[in-house]
Formats: structure tokens, sequence, C-alpha cells
């Protein structure tokens, strides 16, 4: 992978754990406040995603290593 690649993707996978961050953050403001139940796991769901997504970039830059 060029060093571009793994740069932008580097930027992709900071910007998502941000927002991973942001979303445990008023997942947590939901819980303590009594939201809706059905809201909060709608939000884990969506924060789930996220975390997905952060595994297959992190995937791509880290490569396998061969035991």
């Amino acid at each position: 992978m060029a060093d571009q690649e793994q740069a932008e993707i580097r930027l992709i996978v900071a910007r998502l754990r941000q927002e991973h961050e942001d979303y445990d953050a008023a997942i947590n403001a939901m819980i303590e406040t009594g939201c809706d139940a059905l809201r909060i796991q709608r939000m884990k769901k969506k924060k789930l995603v996220i975390k997905d997504k952060l595994t297959k970039l992190e995937d791509q830059i880290i490569p396998d290593i061969i035991a």
C-alpha cells in the first residue's frame, strides 16, 4: 500500500474514532437523562457500525503477520 493511501486511511480512522467517542458520550448522556430506550438502542447500533468500519480500515493498515 502506498504511503499516501495509508495516510488517507489513518485520517479516516482518526475521524471515525472521534465520531465513535462522540456517540459514546451521547449515549451515556441519554442514559443519564432517562431517554427513550429505542432511541438509545438506535444510537448504539450506529456506534457499532462505526466500530466495524474502524476495524476494517485498521486491518488494511496493519498487515497480517504470518507466524
